[in-house]
């Protein structure tokens, strides 16, 4: 008979399987690598390759392709939504549809925020505000410029009013972030709504052929206004930069967007305790017999003032900023001698050169920009005067034009004057005259510093003279010919008495007058000087820029 086991005991051959042991150290670190392969995957592989299908690169691979070689460190990754309205209740989102970290730019450090579109469209929720919000944190922190790269649908409506109040959250840490770090905003997709707002509260706006930017889209204004127009037409680059002069650079590509992120952070100080960046430059700084040539014998006659610029800096390298927006005048950094500079320039090619409401704009907020981030001032003058018109008076031409006035009076960063041709009326002083505190103000043999034009002012002042040129005439024609003759010879009267830069330099107005072929000597002569500038303006809470 078999042996029968006793009560409560197993039988032999069926013994229970060991219980389960606690996780390895192994089994965790698979756990987590799993983990980080679901967030580094973003959206997915086919939402990956239909970024690519649009020639745009997902989220990951722009910050790679902004950041130094392995010198990303990426912060709150596995940060997840809390949201369990509308089907979004344990909806996995990768990093909350943004990649947020720290990396190096040619060696230094940066904080930046990519928008991944292939997760949740990129929308804003409240989870992904606050990434973006501690970037910005971070940046004013540590004292690094904060790059963020927008590609998102907007709001996330499924979390209502907290997609809004992140929203709000990130604008006034953009507030914050101003005139203390470098804050550049890359346009790679749609920015719409209240999405665009950050944007334009940033520095600089870089933005690609394949995005658009709008507050209200197409649909809503042909439903409220009845107007067509394409999202492109609309919210594409041109009209933003040429048009409304929101955007400052435009990218052919996303691989153009990083490169000219790159670029401008080369020329800009981490932040505004810092001097901005000097390259070696070893080359002698000699005479350039081509600047003798740049403007024309005739003073009517127009030029590029490009062809100064490329003299005056090394290598001819200039970055333009919003170059096809306000175009009678120029603004951009470069460098001379190694030193960084933003150059402001008018542009006789364009309206003369004159001043208006939308070059007073865009140079008035290049100059702000550069005398918060210690950048030194060179300005290139050839400018007949404010540009005269109705338009212009009810636009608020004087408004727009006491910003230039303002902004270079408030500023105490180093600032480089040199008078080309013309320099007329209150406009000579807004391109920074030596009453409103330029350290250097040159002049080429060719400048003419007036209170304005000769012939608006030689029949003003000649007027006697001219009418008793026809007096005595019986014949109407032959007095009017008579008193055109004398116009014409008061006019030479007026401009070899006034047209000259020796008036103003015996008035110390001008600081020298210099062969135009010694231009660059100059400039980099006065901004070696200049680099231990400190000037200190009167304790305030802030000045009040006629906005």
């Amino acid at each position: 008979m078999a042996d029968t086991p006793a009560p409560g005991t197993i039988a032999p051959g069926n013994a229970a399987p060991a219980p389960a042991g606690p996780p390895t150290i192994a089994d965790r670190i698979a756990e987590l690598q799993k983990r980080k392969a679901a967030v580094q995957s973003m959206g997915g592989k086919e939402r990956v390759e239909k970024q690519h299908q649009q020639h745009k690169l997902s989220a990951r691979e722009r910050i790679e392709g902004l950041l130094d070689s392995g010198t990303f460190q990426e912060m709150f990754a596995f940060a997840q939504h809390r949201s369990t309205n509308f089907d979004m209740a344990g909806k996995d989102l990768p990093a909350d549809g943004v990649v947020t970290g720290a990396g190096r730019v040619d060696g230094r450090f940066v904080h930046v925020a990519a928008q991944d579109f292939t997760t949740q469209g990129g929308t804003v929720g409240e989870v992904h505000a606050d990434k973006i919000v501690e970037m910005g944190k971070m940046a004013l922190k540590c004292g690094t410029p904060l790059v963020i790269i927008n590609d998102s649908g907007g709001a996330r409506i499924q979390e209502g009013i907290d997609a809004l109040g992140g929203y709000g959250r990130i604008f006034y840490h953009n507030t914050l972030l101003s005139g203390v770090v470098p804050q550049i905003s890359l346009i790679c997709g749609p920015c719409a709504g209240g999405a665009a707002y950050s944007p334009a509260l940033m520095d600089f706006i870089i933005q690609t052929r394949g995005a658009q930017m709008f507050i209200t889209g197409p649909q809503v204004i042909k439903q409220v206004t009845g107007e067509e127009v394409s999202a492109e037409a609309l919210g594409g680059p041109d009209a933003q930069m040429s048009y409304s002069g929101v955007v400052h650079f435009v990218a052919e590509d996303d691989h153009d967007a990083l490169r000219l992120c790159r670029k401008l952070l080369s020329y800009l100080p981490a932040n505004n305790l810092e001097d901005p960046p000097r390259l070696p430059y070893q080359q002698d700084t000699l005479p350039d017999e081509g600047f003798n040539t740049v403007i024309p014998d005739n003073p009517k006659a127009s030029y590029d003032i490009h062809d100064v610029i490329a003299r005056l800096v090394d290598e001819g390298d200039f970055l333009e900023v919003q170059p096809t927006f306000a175009e009678n005048i120029v603004v951009g950094f470069a460098r001379i001698r190694g030193i960084s500079v933003g150059l402001i320039a008018n542009q006789p090619l364009h309206k003369a050169g004159v001043l208006d409401i939308d070059s007073s704009d865009k140079a008035a907020r290049f100059i702000r920009f550069c005398n918060a981030f210690n950048i030194a001032l060179v300005n290139l003058v050839d400018v007949p005067g404010f540009m005269p018109g109705v338009e212009q008076e009810y636009g608020g031409i004087i408004r727009h034009g006491a910003k230039l006035l303002f902004v270079y009076s408030a500023a105490t960063v180093p600032k480089v004057t040199v008078i080309l041709r013309k320099a007329y009326g209150g406009a000579y002083l807004a391109m920074c005259c030596k009453d409103l505190g330029a350290d250097r103000v040159a002049a080429w043999p060719t400048a003419e510093v007036a209170v304005m034009g000769p012939e608006g002012a030689a029949p003003i002042i000649f007027h006697k003279e001219i009418e008793a040129a026809g007096k005595g005439i019986a014949d109407k024609a032959q007095a009017a010919q008579a008193m055109a003759a004398k116009r014409q010879e008061m006019i030479q009267v007026y401009r070899d008495k006034f047209l000259t830069p020796y008036l103003a330099g015996s008035r110390r107005f001008v600081d020298d007058i210099i062969e135009p072929a010694q231009t660059r000597v100059y400039v980099a002569s006065a901004l070696e000087t200049l680099l231990t500038k400190r000037e200190l303006r009167p304790a305030k809470k802030h000045g009040l820029i006629p906005l």
